[in-house]
């Protein structure tokens, strides 16, 4: 970085700048990262998982069995989104 701030100009306002935005104290946003991208993501694993096991027994084509599969998982990723929207705008 400081190759490239060497022959700048502003480089000692940029460095200022970037030092007040690294001590900036706020709420953390973990959470809402981990509701916004990492549940989702396990809800629809399971959700596969749990909806092939299920589909497996009752039907007999592959292709059948995983697009409705698919479509359940899709469906409570979806539903965990709304959810979550409806409690967010609650609190």
């Amino acid at each position: 970085m400081d190759k490239q701030c060497k022959d700048c100009g502003q480089k000692d306002s940029c460095r200022q700048a970037f030092e007040e935005l690294g001590n900036l104290k706020g709420p953390s946003v973990l959470l809402k990262v981990v509701q916004a991208f990492l549940l989702p993501l396990i809800f629809f694993i399971i959700a596969l998982a749990v909806a092939e096991n299920v589909l497996a027994e009752r039907i007999a084509s592959s292709l059948g069995k995983n697009l409705l599969a698919l479509a359940a998982a899709v469906a409570v990723v979806f539903l965990y989104l709304m959810i979550l929207k409806f409690w967010r705008s609650r609190n």
